[in-house]
């Protein structure tokens, strides 16, 4: 994995707290996702587990499904995701099918992010960038699960 001083990284990591904010305003567990392509927001997403009763709807899986919608088919090449949290094992698996050509994320997870792996699970050709805006993101889930344990 790699670090960046990108500003875009940055830029964009910001609108993916605006979606973890969201879920936090519906007490979902504020994770945010978006997703890139040609330096253009496609889609916007949030966790809505408890929303839609699903253990599916994590924002990255959300961000796939409308970025696909968006460039009318399957394959997301070229595009960056840029989520809150380092994503589990089920969303790298359809990060890996969906060939997006970026993942980066804020706070690491290290209960069940998917590089707890001992194999790769994301597509040998994606580039992973992680801890942009790392303290933002982490602090957000912190607070999140620190008032949920009162």
């Amino acid at each position: 994995m790699l670090q960046s001083d990108g500003k875009p990284d940055e830029r964009f990591m910001r609108e993916a707290l605006k979606e973890a904010y969201k879920a936090l305003e519906k007490n979902e567990v504020p994770v945010g996702a978006v997703i890139v392509s040609s330096g253009r927001v496609i889609a916007k997403a949030h966790n809505l587990t408890e929303t839609l009763t699903d253990v599916t709807a994590h924002a990255e899986m959300q961000a796939i499904t409308a970025a696909a919608s968006w460039m009318g088919g399957k394959y997301l090449a070229g595009c960056t995701l840029y989520v809150t949290l380092e994503p589990c094992v089920m969303c790298a698996g359809a990060l890996y099918w969906s060939q997006i050509a970026r993942v980066v994320y804020g706070a690491s997870d290290t209960k069940r992010g998917f590089s707890l792996c001992p194999s790769p699970v994301l597509h040998p050709a994606t580039m992973v960038i992680s801890g942009i805006l790392q303290e933002e993101c982490a602090a957000l889930l912190r607070d999140f699960f620190r008032k949920k344990r009162k």
